[in-house]
């Protein structure tokens, strides 16, 4: 999910469910995207995670089904989950190496 640029991209590689949002729909669209039960995986912009408030973030982030990973708009630069956070976060295991 996310803006339409975003959207006509993930459509373009071939996802089916992709629901193009905007800055006053983003919430809503992704409080029931998260509620409905039909999703393993949710793929959507940084900017929706900035619509959202701050349970709303801490219960994306704690999630695992649906997972949820934030992408960067095409448009704007976005802090990123790295993958060493993401694997700590889903799998529970620290990706670093010891010194």
């Amino acid at each position: 999910m996310g803006e339409r640029e975003l959207a006509i991209g993930f459509r373009l590689v071939g996802l089916k469910d992709v629901i193009e949002v905007t800055e006053a729909t983003a919430a809503k669209e992704f409080q029931h995207v998260m509620g409905s039960g039909e999703f393993g995986l949710v793929i959507a912009s940084q900017s929706i995670r900035l619509q959202l408030t701050e349970a709303q973030r801490a219960h994306a982030d704690a999630s695992l089904r649906p997972l949820v990973v934030f992408v960067p708009t095409p448009s704007g630069a976005y802090d990123v989950e790295g993958i060493d956070a993401l694997a700590k976060r889903v799998l529970g295991v620290s990706l670093s190496v010891p010194t």
